[in-house]
């Protein structure tokens, strides 16, 4: 399976639940809660399900709505430590395994989120 593959076998519904879940966990987090405060959360929300969904085959609506995704500038404003990236990780992870989807999405996704979450660190 290519990874422009994977909005075609999981649609919107696994992107949204995916998302939902990672979101859910974010505001009790210790580490991450902070980084999110004064945020509008439901639109970070947002905007991570729909870059995930272009970024993996489906429809450009982030494209549209914000341009070239440009993630390492659009995280600059917020310290991305290594504890952050490996916190972000986990919550991902913990999320990847409550959304029903094939193993060999889940493990596509996740090869993406180690190396994208390692190179949002900028502190």
């Amino acid at each position: 399976m290519k990874e422009q593959e994977v909005y075609s076998v999981i649609g919107e519904s696994g992107f949204e639940q995916l998302v939902a879940g990672f979101y859910r966990q974010v505001p009790s987090d210790d580490i991450l809660g902070p980084l999110y405060r004064g945020i509008d959360l439901a639109g970070a929300e947002q905007r991570l399900r729909e870059f995930l969904i272009f970024r993996f085959g489906g429809p450009e609506r982030y494209i549209d709505a914000r341009g070239h995704p440009r993630l390492r500038m659009r995280h600059a404003p917020f310290a991305v430590t290594e504890a952050a990236r490996n916190r972000w990780l986990r919550l991902m992870a913990t999320a990847l395994a409550e959304t029903e989807m094939p193993v060999e999405v889940k493990e596509m996704l996740w090869t993406y989120f180690e190396s994208t979450a390692t190179a949002m660190i900028n502190a």
